[in-house]
């Protein structure tokens, strides 16, 4: 058995794009001393899902995601769950909505 926090991220209203066309991800985040936080999550998204990083401003803005894009935390908004500070806990189902439409 592999060692690290099992989680689902979802990618809907487009942003699927920016990850192969792929919306569901099944993700093994390594072993880490301090505890994973969505903050953490969204670097970690860059750097091992996001396809084209020349586009990473179409998901994230500084260290947050860009304005536009909803998260939710087991079907719940991550704002209520202490948005970047959430403390990601096995099987959580992390969902990225697009509200941008061009």
């Amino acid at each position: 058995m592999e060692k690290g926090l099992s989680i689902t991220t979802e990618f809907t209203s487009g942003l699927q794009i920016l990850f192969n066309n792929i919306k569901k991800h099944k993700v093994l985040l390594p072993e880490r001393e301090e505890p994973w936080t969505l903050g953490l999550l969204l670097f970690w998204i860059k750097d091992n899902i996001l396809v084209d990083k020349d586009k990473c401003d179409l998901f994230m803005k500084g260290n947050t995601v860009r304005p536009g894009i909803i998260v939710a935390i087991n079907d719940q908004d991550w704002e209520l769950l202490g948005d970047l500070k959430y403390k990601i806990k096995n099987n959580d189902n992390i969902t990225f909505i697009s509200t941008l439409h061009g």
